[in-house]
């Protein structure tokens, strides 16, 4: 048919090239054409049978998602794990914790969450009329008694590490004891990343990431993800993502799929630096406390290594002088940058009880090891020595 030339500009260009591309395309489509109304039909019945508009999925971001899967169950024979791209990490905690509960129910929580975390189930999730109870998951035994106490406990919502104060949970045993009581489980992995800890394989039923962070690693999208296992609640999930309209755009999965390519390079490296940093901290005359896993006396030491691979790549400390002191350290370093996020290849610095922390009452942070005082590094791949030179020389100006 020879259509007219308005006609042949409307009409979308097809590519021709018939050999694979090496790396994960863009699709920058909204929607997709179907071969017939049948393959419509089957589509709208099964999502994982093709695509039809990009809120439902897109080939990029799925791809992505099915990457993190295999990383999350890689040799913990979860087989039928699958995950689901969000806009951002509080978009997955939002899109599962509204996709797997109802009202009257309740969450129960740690006390030492990430903040925006802390407030979305504190403060939002409640109009749902989901209610939120803050514990010491630390404490099997009381979290056995809070389970046989309290039926309306549907869920499980922690992180280990915690962020920032960076306590553990032992995740087998938490999994244990809510499968025990017919309980969900849910961890937010940022902190680690599968290459350092698999929760799958404690027995965890979902897990997420902020994808923002390590697994992206380069601080250029703001992306999560949800995982979880069995085509059942897959569809359940799904099926709140696309009506909340939650999804991860292409773009931002396929930054996140770029920056996955380095990431068992980034994790070590990540890792080694941070030990190396804090040994020296700790013995430093200007640091008051140096907290970080890898440091054997750390109380939670042991249980990191039971299920760590590694120590990851955060740490805190206090300065002597309190947070007078610790404003001027901050301000006198000049390669870890001050920015309220973690997780790139360069190292970042922040204020938890200013930023992260701002609206957390001050009796839950304390409570919790966030003091004023409390500086939290997510410590990059930079060069150790140069971090340490200047580090010392910022340490050193608070002393003056």
């Amino acid at each position: 048919m020879n259509q007219r030339i308005q006609t042949l500009c409307v009409k979308e260009a097809h590519d021709k090239k018939t050999t694979k591309p090496h790396t994960l395309p863009i699709y920058a489509t909204s929607s997709f054409d179907l071969p017939s109304i049948e393959d419509g039909m089957e589509i709208f019945q099964d999502p994982t049978k093709g695509h039809l508009y990009a809120r439902f999925n897109n080939p990029t971001s799925d791809a992505v998602a099915a990457k993190i899967a295999l990383l999350e169950a890689h040799n913990t024979g979860k087989n039928d794990a699958w995950g689901i791209m969000t806009s951002s990490g509080m978009s997955a905690i939002t899109t599962l914790l509204l996709s797997l509960l109802e009202a009257g129910d309740k969450v129960l929580t740690q006390g030492n969450l990430y903040g925006g975390t802390t407030e979305l189930i504190k403060n939002q999730i409640p109009k749902y009329g989901i209610k939120a109870v803050l514990t010491n998951l630390v404490d099997i035994d009381l979290v056995q008694r809070q389970l046989e106490r309290d039926k309306q406990i549907k869920l499980i919502y922690f992180e280990t590490p915690s962020n920032p104060a960076l306590d553990c949970i032992d995740i087998k045993a938490i999994a244990d004891v809510a499968q025990a009581h017919d309980v969900i489980t849910v961890i937010d992995n940022t902190f680690c990343t599968p290459l350092i800890q698999q929760p799958l394989l404690f027995g965890a039923d979902y897990v997420i990431h902020s994808t923002s962070k390590y697994l992206n690693g380069h601080g250029n999208s703001i992306s999560g993800v949800i995982i979880g296992t069995t085509p059942e609640r897959y569809n359940k999930v799904w099926s709140t993502m696309k009506l909340l309209g939650t999804n991860c755009n292409a773009w931002d999965a396929w930054l996140v799929n770029n920056g996955m390519k380095t990431l068992a390079l980034r994790m070590e490296k990540h890792s080694a630096n941070c030990l190396a940093l804090s040994e020296y901290l700790k013995d430093h005359r200007a640091i008051e406390s140096v907290n970080y896993l890898g440091l054997p006396g750390h109380k939670f030491h042991e249980l990191a290594s039971k299920q760590m691979k590694l120590y990851g790549g955060m740490m805190c400390f206090e300065v002597k002088g309190g947070l007078k002191a610790g404003i001027k350290f901050m301000n006198s370093l000049t390669i870890g940058s001050l920015a309220p996020t973690m997780g790139d290849v360069d190292t970042l610095i922040m204020h938890p009880a200013s930023m992260s922390h701002l609206n957390i009452e001050k009796s839950i942070r304390l409570e919790n090891g966030i003091t004023d005082s409390l500086i939290r590094v997510s410590v990059g791949i930079e060069d150790i020595q140069d971090l340490i030179e200047d580090f010392d020389r910022a340490l050193m100006a608070t002393l003056s």
